[in-house]
């Protein structure tokens, strides 16, 4: 692989590099035990990944984790997004699997967001600069577990989703109820109690309470279990435990939408 890298380097102009790299990647991982539906990839198997490796998760091609291969076939098999009708997507931290999906439709006026430079736009989740109404769309994948006041931005969420809109807001789910605490600020005893450094709670199967909470009309859907055993292998998906044990749960999607919608 490093000769492919100097060689590309070498050989390749800037703008075309990404592409001749993913083609790299499809021929030395080719086989046809998995499949990524994000980058389409025909793959002998998915990558271990995470502080705890977990086997058959990360797509060596396009980056996706099983979260991400699960949504993205959520959103296709079941919403409308991509039916051809123009809708307004707001993505928070965006994916580059995902944004990549996103961006290259069409129909998609597509708004990518992070308190990082590395989005389209600069934003704070709980203090959302648009108006009522804006997003047809809004995807935020494991980012609230970072946020403190995380019901103050699930309240803007709701504010700036169209009442005919939808989101997906997903978090990791690790134990039966929310374990937080404003006063623990230490990386070491955060990491201790919510599983990375950077989390500031660990949340439970009553997540659903708090997005009710901010307003929003919400469906977990255990999708997982519609795609059937031999899907769910041939995808990289399956129910699995977080780095302390201490829950086995599947990513279910967290379908939200305002009342009356």
């Amino acid at each position: 692989m490093p000769f492919f890298t100097a060689a590309i380097k070498r050989f390749v102009p800037p703008e075309r590099r990404k592409q001749v790299r993913q083609a790299v990647k499809r021929l030395t991982h080719f086989g046809f035990d998995r499949h990524c539906p994000c980058c389409h990839a025909h793959l002998r198997a998915f990558l271990p990944f995470g502080v705890a490796p977990r086997p058959d998760a990360w797509c060596p091609v396009c980056g996706s984790l099983e979260r991400h291969r699960l949504a993205y076939l959520y959103i296709q098999q079941k919403t409308n997004l991509f039916d051809g009708k123009y809708r307004r997507v707001l993505h928070i931290a965006p994916e580059n699997s995902l944004a990549a999906l996103f961006q290259s439709t069409d129909s998609i006026g597509y708004l990518s967001a992070d308190l990082t430079s590395t989005a389209m736009v600069q934003m704070d989740i709980t203090d959302i600069h648009y108006p009522d109404n804006s997003f047809d769309v809004i995807y935020c994948s494991h980012v609230l577990e970072h946020v403190p006041e995380d019901r103050k931005a699930m309240a803007e969420f709701c504010r700036v989703l169209k009442p005919d809109g939808w989101a997906i807001l997903q978090v990791p789910i690790t134990v039966v109820r929310t374990i937080e605490d404003p006063t623990v600020t230490s990386p070491v005893e955060r990491e201790r109690l919510y599983g990375q450094d950077d989390h500031v709670r660990r949340y439970g199967l009553d997540y659903r309470d708090r997005l009710v909470g901010a307003g929003f009309k919400v469906m977990v859907h255990d999708f997982v279990q519609e795609l059937g055993e031999a899907t769910t292998r041939r995808y990289g998906l399956r129910e699995s435990k977080d780095a302390h044990g201490d829950l086995v749960v599947s990513e279910d999607i967290y379908l939200c939408q305002k009342p009356g919608a």
